[in-house]
């Protein structure tokens, strides 16, 4: 599949979000450089990062060294805990350290310690993306209840939110809450809680000859939502790209559905 012609998901502003994405957490120096390049060129057009993984740098010139035009590659970078009152001065220093002059999105690494912040944080978020530093904005690590504050407070849904995800995790109601509310969701750590060895997972790659983390990854795009698998291993990276070749019928999705319990 042309990398251009993979799956994505609308957010407001027009914005297309691809379904897959690379998660650079742990990844730094050169080796995470090396990563992001092998993934970039194994496929991936999504980049996720954050200031508190201290790569923003590598990513930023793991892009530039893709030779790929910078409206083909989605960056997301996020504000951590500690920059809350310091929102503008963190992104500006995001896209000094990326080399960019926006990225595609912009997320609330962790909800505020205290809950009065909420709401002035994600103003300051809706101004960076009014002013064009950002073409997005969303969050991460919400509830349900935090992403209801924002929306009743402001009038704006986070375009995203991402949090830990996967099919041991899978929580059908949580899921159509954030269906509901027009709020994409995105999870990590796709692998950290699923058990690759469980019989409905190598049962289901058999049938397509596919590895269990690949049905993994195709369970979350086949459900619409975006999945970040990270990993600095060139040959893992792109066997987690290569997930184009297949889908999962109705059953098989709902047997690996049922793994969340």
């Amino acid at each position: 599949m042309d990398t251009l012609d993979q799956p994505t998901v609308l957010l407001p502003g027009d914005v297309r979000m691809p379904l897959l994405g690379f998660g650079t957490w742990q990844a730094t120096g050169e080796a995470g450089h090396a990563a992001v390049l092998a993934a970039l060129d194994a496929g991936y057009r999504h980049v996720d990062t954050a200031t508190m993984y201290g790569n923003e740098a590598e990513v930023g010139r793991a892009v530039r060294d893709s030779g790929l035009r910078r409206e083909d590659v989605f960056v997301t970078t996020k504000l951590p805990p500690d920059r809350v009152g310091r929102e503008r001065e963190t992104i500006e220093a995001s896209l000094r350290a990326l080399g960019l002059d926006h990225v595609d999105l912009w997320l609330i690494h962790w909800p505020p310690s205290a809950a009065s912040d909420s709401i002035p944080v994600w103003r300051e978020l809706l101004a960076a993306r009014d002013e064009g530093l950002t073409r997005a904005v969303g969050v991460s690590n919400y509830g349900t209840g935090q992403l209801d504050e924002l929306i009743q407070a402001t009038g704006e849904v986070p375009a995203v939110n991402q949090i830990r995800w996967g099919p041991a995790l899978y929580d059908r109601r949580r899921h159509a809450e954030h269906r509901d509310r027009g709020v994409v969701l995105e999870g990590y750590s796709p692998f950290k809680s699923t058990d690759l060895s469980d019989p409905v997972l190598t049962r289901i790659a058999a049938a397509h000859d596919v590895s269990p983390a690949q049905v993994v990854l195709r369970w979350h795009v086949d459900h619409g939502i975006v999945v970040i698998p990270k990993s600095v291993t060139p040959e893992r990276i792109r066997a987690n790209a290569d997930i184009w070749g297949f889908s999962l019928t109705a059953e098989e999705m709902h047997d690996i559905d049922a793994l969340g319990g």
